[in-house]
């Protein structure tokens, strides 16, 4: 309530926006509903997902600039791709759920360069877990937590680069693995200076220890 109170409401008001912003940002009609395949139980959440993943970016855009400092994005999505009851095989679940996700993070990021933003906004893309280097016998990929891609743009940080190797197969780290705990520091120190932060009264503990102990992704600050 106080995010809403504090004059971020408008930002949540589309109507207000360029026609011609809403149109790059439409995923809706990348994939339609009857192109997906109806024997997934996970159908809907690839409707959802097309339909609402590019506007739900562009919110993300005018949160952003009406002072939010943190925004999560998520849809209905279905990136499991399992190929069991639930989820669609790799081939067939990357052309349900890719074509979106390309399509509104070039949008996004095209849209926080034109503002100016690129350098105050952060783009953090991830998910919780990666996925199994070997296909499966069903042409899907299952859990994998040893291994998983992780994509940041914007923040001030350094751009253009490739952090880490893995093995042949994918499945490995080949080089000093960046963990949630480098993420999360990184992601930190876009937000505050640790040194002015160290200053402040009333800091709950486990904030500047996050700030202190941990190390950023090597690189990118």
């Amino acid at each position: 309530m106080a995010t809403v109170l504090g004059g971020v409401a408008d930002a949540f008001d589309l109507t207000k926006e360029d026609p011609r912003v809403l149109e790059r940002y439409d995923t809706s009609t990348l994939v339609k509903p009857e192109n997906i395949d109806r024997r997934w139980r996970n159908y809907q959440n690839y409707v959802d997902n097309v339909k609402s993943l590019g506007k739900l970016l562009l919110l993300a855009r005018r949160l952003c600039e009406r002072g939010a400092g943190f925004v999560t994005v998520t849809t209905n999505f279905v990136w499991d791709m399992h190929a069991d009851v639930n989820n669609a095989p790799v081939g067939e679940g990357m052309g349900y759920m890719g074509v979106p996700l390309d399509w509104a993070l070039s949008a996004f990021l095209a849209d926080v360069e034109s503002r100016g933003l690129a350098e105050k906004i952060l783009l953090v893309v991830c998910g919780e877990i990666g996925r199994t280097p070997r296909i499966n016998r069903a042409g899907g990929r299952d859990h994998w937590g040893n291994l998983g891609a992780l994509l940041l743009a914007g923040g001030g940080l350094n751009m253009g680069q490739v952090i880490g190797r893995s093995d042949r197969t994918g499945g490995e780290p080949t080089t000093q693995p960046v963990r949630i705990q480098n993420l999360i520091a990184t992601i930190l120190r876009t937000l505050f200076d640790v040194g002015e932060l160290r200053l402040v009264p009333g800091l709950p503990r486990e904030i500047a220890q996050t700030m202190t102990a941990w190390e950023p992704i090597p690189g990118l600050m």
